[in-house]
């Protein structure tokens, strides 16, 4: 039994988001877009993933109600940001932070084969 009153496959949100995280290799479900973060979290995020010249999509939650529920309902996960690398939800702001610190979140780009900028530039 379900609580939602439209069936998951007739749900255009959760549609849209799985299609988007299918689409592209990395993206950032986020308040604001990256030139504008509208909150410091997802300001966070953007600034860790524009650190290592990761490639990615950011999806504002706050233009659609349906959009900034359907995402969490999507991960059972109540916070946004949320960051998606090839397909696979990788966590919120302070998981993103914790991983980028301890040299993890490089390592999961890059064992994803998710093409990073070069670092030394």
């Amino acid at each position: 039994m379900t609580d939602t009153a439209t069936d998951t496959a007739a749900d255009p949100v959760r549609d849209f988001i799985a299609r988007t995280i299918a689409d592209h290799p990395v993206v950032l479900f986020m308040k604001g877009t990256p030139d504008a973060p509208r909150c410091g979290f997802s300001a966070q995020a953007v600034q860790i993933l524009d650190h290592l010249s990761a490639p990615f999509v950011g999806v504002d939650v706050l233009q659609d109600d349906g959009l900034r529920e359907g995402i969490k309902a999507f991960t059972d996960w109540p916070t946004i940001p949320q960051l998606y690398v090839k397909g696979e939800f990788v966590g919120g702001s302070d998981i993103v932070r914790e991983m980028f610190q301890a040299g993890e979140l490089i390592t999961l780009m890059t064992d994803k084969g998710v093409p990073l900028g070069d670092a030394d530039a």
